[in-house]
């Protein structure tokens, strides 16, 4: 009887050695799986605030990475309870670091990527620049220009201060007849660069101008 006990003993202390064991094992050993059951993912659109009145930021990063702890009452979890913001408050033009602030009342933040942005801050300026007429396509040789009119004749360009520097012109594209005729419709004007390509970062104002050409065919001398 007393041998018996003694066995069962032996068995129940080894029993309880392997469970402390594999609780430690379970307790301090990370487990991605484990892990991976109680937390969820979400790339969340990285938004500004704060940003000065006539200025505009410029960052590549535009979506955070948020794990976050799942609620115990298992409550679901959608992208839309988070926020990803960058604070601009107080920054004038220049370039930041800015750490990125993760808004998600009642949740548990596990993991945040990237933790900060890099970014510029330029000032919103305008300049004013006439508005020329472009003919597109092959000038046929029986066709001359007689006159052209563009009504307003100048126009403003609202862009970043990096952005209107590149500006070399400002036009509107008229495509050039097979024969004599006339064009009288609105037009949008777009600046472009030294290459004549369009700048769609620029707005112009108004982004409608009256052009009005007249194509004739060429008086020759008598």
């Amino acid at each position: 009887m007393l041998d018996r006990l003694r066995n069962n003993l032996d068995l129940k202390l080894l029993s309880l050695a392997i469970a402390v064991s594999l609780w430690a094992y379970l307790r301090l050993t990370p487990n991605s799986l484990i892990a991976a059951r109680f937390s969820q993912q979400f790339n969340v659109p990285i938004e500004t605030t704060g940003l000065g009145t006539g200025q505009i930021s410029r960052f590549t990063q535009k979506i955070a990475t948020v794990a976050v702890a799942v609620p115990r009452d298992g409550a679901p979890i959608s992208a839309d309870m988070l926020r990803a913001v960058l604070n601009l408050s107080g920054h004038g033009p220049g370039v930041y670091n800015v750490p990125v602030e993760v808004i998600a009342p009642k949740l548990e933040i596990k993991s945040l990527s990237p933790a900060s942005v890099t970014l510029s801050i330029e000032r919103i300026d305008a300049r004013a620049l006439p508005v020329f007429v472009h003919y597109v396509g092959a000038v046929r040789p029986g066709v001359v220009v007689q006159r052209a009119e563009v009504a307003p004749a100048s126009a403003t360009l609202h862009a970043a201060s990096g952005d209107l520097a590149q500006v070399a012109s400002l036009r509107v594209d008229v495509p050039f007849p097979a024969g004599p005729s006339a064009v009288d419709a609105m037009l949008r004007p777009f600046a472009t660069d030294a290459h004549g390509v369009e700048l769609p970062a620029i707005s112009v104002a108004p982004n409608l101008v009256r052009v009005r050409v007249r194509f004739v065919a060429p008086q020759h001398p008598k």
